[in-house]
């Protein structure tokens, strides 16, 4: 199985037993894990980027430039969903999480959905 590296938006300090980001272009940071044969084998932070430079695309593209191949996200508008999608960044919707622990136990087991767009706010401050 190939390494998956998994981005969760995190509110700070980040990492395993923080909170969810509720949006993802707003957070705090990101925690990226590292995901080898189904099992963690990494946790690490990536600060966010500001909006202003590249607006919506600024945070899409920042991911995707650190190796990013999934984020589990609770809220984004439809622009960054299919700015992710043409990155190749795999979208999944974990609103139900509240911590990055349970997020990454939920993407594990495999009871993720796909991030749509029937789950797509105004973007913004929306949330």
């Amino acid at each position: 199985m190939k390494n998956t590296v998994v981005a969760i938006p995190s509110s700070l300090p980040g990492g395993l037993e923080a909170a969810l980001g509720a949006h993802f272009g707003h957070c705090d940071l990101y925690t990226l894990v590292e995901v080898v044969d189904g099992q963690v084998k990494n946790v690490k932070t990536l600060p966010n980027v500001p909006h202003q430079q590249g607006g919506c695309m600024a945070p899409v593209n920042h991911l995707a430039q650190n190796g990013v191949n999934i984020l589990i996200a609770g809220g984004m508008g439809m622009r960054p969903l299919m700015g992710f999608n043409q990155v190749g960044i795999n979208v999944l919707y974990g609103a139900g999480a509240r911590t990055v622990g349970e997020a990454v136990n939920a993407f594990l087991s495999g009871t993720l959905q796909q991030f749509t767009s029937e789950f797509t706010c105004g973007g913004g401050n929306a949330h």
